[in-house]
């Protein structure tokens, strides 16, 4: 694996994030519609917005992407006039430093499903401390914030970890990344380990 990011890994990665950057600012409305349910049951949903990471990772495999990622697209969101605000752009940058941690423990060799759901929860962990210092979770009951760091954890692994290695193995087998970074049979075995 070349280690430096090049103008084609940033373009590649800038349209990625902007990409999600809509999905963000889409799925905000779908996150508020379910809050009314109770149980945390929106957290469940919160994940979504740490899939730009990992997935750009999957598809790029070198350090500072998910960075790049997760804070190009919290930027997108931002732009398109989210209703965070400047906060958007903070959870960005702390989801995207905090799977990129993850990726960098495993040396930016592993593309598995275990580690992007690790970069996942780190992406998690980081946003409730966030949360808590914003002041969003700080009066919740203990078994109240217990249901909403489970729900959100949950949501965090199915959808940046699960789903977003779905979908990088889907777009793998119809050969799309190899346009990007020439995959080899390697590669798409790698997406196995």
């Amino acid at each position: 694996m070349k280690k430096g990011l090049k103008l084609t890994d940033i373009l590649v990665t800038i349209v990625i994030s902007l990409v999600f950057g809509v999905i963000y600012k889409l799925w905000s409305p779908i996150y508020s519609a379910v809050k009314p349910i109770g149980l945390h049951v929106d957290q469940l949903l919160y994940g979504m917005w740490f899939m730009a990471g990992p997935l750009a990772f999957l598809i790029i495999r070198k350090p500072g992407v998910a960075l790049l990622a997760e804070t190009a697209a919290s930027s997108g969101e931002l732009l398109m006039g989210s209703e965070w605000g400047l906060s958007t752009l903070i959870y960005g940058l702390i989801q995207g430093l905090l799977a990129e941690l993850i990726l960098a423990l495993f040396r930016y060799k592993k593309a598995n499903v275990l580690v992007v759901s690790l970069a996942a929860i780190a992406s998690c962990a980081g946003s409730i401390v966030f949360d808590y210092f914003q002041g969003y979770i700080d009066a919740l009951v203990w078994w109240n914030l217990g249901l909403f760091f489970i729900a959100r954890f949950v949501g965090s692994v199915l959808i940046a970890g699960v789903i977003a290695y779905g979908l990088a193995k889907a777009l793998e087998k119809t050969g799309v990344t190899g346009l990007v970074r020439g995959s080899t049979e390697a590669d798409v075995r790698s997406l196995d380990d």
